[in-house]
């Protein structure tokens, strides 16, 4: 049923050399997953001159067609460099949603809680990616671990994670890297029935 789920994909910038380039990886994805629309499609993995190249090669305004046509549902982008640049991105026309990577440790890298705070003025729903820091924030030092065992002693570390970017507000949905069943099941516990970190919380993660 497809009314239960959504499909998204992305076009990758690296592999578009020229206009003609993004009809055709768009009908090999659509062949791919035997379906005739995308829900959410977004250029992937955009900074600054990746970005400028996308426009000068008229792909924007390609992808723009078929969202017109009905092929692409939300267009939008995920990001990788610094605040100038994704305000420039953000600012170039009105985006569906955006990917971005923020966690509690680089909170101030790349687009960073003020990409956050611009997306929300300008009500783009974001995509978070990385809130675990590939790994890292699953097994914090010793101290971190002190602090956050004083709040709640029966949450993973992975939570306090997930869950403070999922607290940022307009956000639609976090991507979290998974390696086992152990770890979707710790996920589900707590994302189920979210609820946003409390104010000891948001202190211990400060």
């Amino acid at each position: 049923d497809r009314e239960s789920f959504y499909l998204a994909t992305k076009l990758p910038c690296w592999d578009v050399k020229a206009l003609e380039d993004v009809d055709r990886i768009f009908r090999e994805q659509l062949t791919r997953l035997q379906t005739d629309y995308i829900d959410f499609y977004l250029l992937h993995a955009l900074n600054r001159g990746s970005f400028e190249s996308m426009v000068k090669l008229g792909c924007v305004a390609r992808l723009e067609e078929l969202k017109a046509q009905g092929k692409i549902r939300n267009l939008g982008f995920s990001f990788h460099d610094g605040y100038e640049a994704f305000e420039e991105i953000l600012n170039y026309r009105d985006w569906d949603f955006c990917q971005i990577q923020i966690n509690y440790m680089d909170a101030n890298d790349q687009a960073g809680l003020r990409g956050c705070r611009l997306a929300e003025e300008k009500k783009v729903p974001l995509v978070i990616m990385e809130p675990v820091k590939g790994g890292a924030l699953a097994n914090p030092p010793e101290k971190v671990k002190e602090i956050f065992g004083e709040v709640n002693k029966e949450a993973s570390y992975a939570s306090w994670a997930i869950r403070y970017v999922a607290s940022l507000d307009g956000i639609i949905t976090v991507l979290s890297g998974m390696s086992n069943v152990e770890q979707m099941e710790d996920n589900l516990s707590y994302m189920k029935n979210f609820k946003p970190l409390n104010e000891q919380e948001q202190s211990a993660i400060q």
